[in-house]
């Protein structure tokens, strides 16, 4: 796909960085920005050397939301908005492993990788749920973010009214949800939202730390199956079942090679060799 709103690469010990690419309109939205993002996170999960994908903008800003000109275009109540967004022909990363994970957005959880959102500026509307479905989240110090909607006359997006109850309790979702107001990133993380707040001359140096630390010493295998769980379980109302069903993961990846690998490398003190995974057959 010829890439004209997104950009990515990956680095040396599989780091791969993916940018919202319209710095001149605050990286704003489209259906464009929507299919490319989608073809390169599709991409990316079976990239034989990308173990971990961070996602932010070019520029100064995350994304600012949809783009006005497409806002402007759905004012005269007469579009029809669902079927103006079917995704039908564009690429469908993460699809396949549950069915709750096969919508807008919540794809990202069927992915196979460890996502970090990196939010480098303003975060609005769409982008604080493209941003919640993500893995982890840091920010820039004071950077601002907003769900918007309310003050557009719009509902809560994209399954913010699911997701935001689950990490900032139901108190606080409503508040930024029903008000539609302007917080910062440190009050982001107070809330829960953000794994941290980093200063601007900080932020991005950080980042690649966390993101070629977790390259570097995480089984891949491991990660995919931790993500599973962790999203699976959000769905599940027996934690028994979950130990249980722990149990037999630890069994079946106690006879794998990353196993063995991480306790020699353990013992040994040197960084681990773990193996990247393997392709999908279509069903990650």
């Amino acid at each position: 796909m010829e890439l004209k709103v997104t950009s990515y690469e990956v680095d040396d010990v599989g780091v791969a960085t993916v940018k919202f690419d319209r710095p001149h309109r605050g990286n704003s939205w489209t259906s464009r920005m929507n299919a490319e993002y989608r073809w390169i996170m599709a991409t990316l999960d079976e990239h034989p050397r990308a173990r971990v994908i961070v996602l932010t903008g070019e520029g100064r800003q995350f994304c600012v939301g949809a783009d006005f000109k497409a806002l402007d275009y759905y004012s005269d109540g007469e579009k029809d908005y669902r079927a103006s967004v079917a995704a039908t022909e564009f690429a469908k990363p993460g699809y396949g492993v549950r069915a709750e994970y096969d919508h807008e957005l919540v794809w990202h959880w069927g992915l196979r990788k460890p996502v970090i959102a990196a939010i480098n500026g303003a975060c609005a509307g769409i982008a604080v749920a493209i941003a919640g479905f993500c893995d982890l989240r840091y920010a820039v110090a004071g950077a601002k973010l907003t769900t918007a909607t309310a003050r557009l006359g719009l509902p809560a997006e994209y399954g913010l009214s699911w997701l935001l109850p689950r990490l900032l309790g139901v108190t606080r979702a409503a508040d930024v949800l029903m008000t539609g107001r302007i917080f910062t990133a440190e009050e982001a993380y107070e809330m829960g939202f953000l794994n941290a707040v980093f200063s601007e001359e900080d932020f991005n140096v950080r980042i690649k730390e966390i993101a070629r630390s977790m390259a570097q010493t995480v089984s891949p295998t491991s990660a995919m199956v931790t993500k599973r769980q962790l999203y699976a379980e959000l769905m599940e109302s027996n934690v028994g079942e979950c130990i249980e069903y722990s149990k037999e993961l630890i069994g079946d990846l106690m006879r794998g090679q990353d196993y063995a690998e991480g306790v020699a490398a353990l013992k040994e003190k040197r960084l681990p060799r773990f193996s990247p995974l393997k392709p999908s057959d279509g069903v990650q």
